[in-house]
């Protein structure tokens, strides 16, 4: 499994257990809308703070929006960002 890939993975647990999506999470491509697939702003809130504490990191202001989390390619940009991977 690439580092990606290995990425990724951890990423769709964190939306499975916390996003409240209307699709399978390990199904959604990773450029796939998640606010379409049933991401709610409510459910957003809950995935960073879960992604926060399985990646021990923390979301600076200036990344909490809609475009950090609409996909599992963003959040993972994000992740990289902060050094997650």
């Amino acid at each position: 499994m690439t580092d990606t890939a290995s990425l990724d993975a951890r990423i769709r647990t964190v939306l499975h257990d916390h996003g409240r999506l209307n699709h399978d999470a390990q199904a959604i491509a990773p450029d796939a809308d998640l606010y379409q697939a049933g991401l709610t702003s409510h459910a957003s809130v809950n995935v960073m703070l879960a992604l926060e504490g399985a990646f021990d990191i923390e979301f600076p202001d200036q990344m909490l929006n809609r475009s950090v989390f609409s996909s599992v390619q963003a959040i993972r940009v994000a992740l990289q960002e902060l050094g997650a991977a």
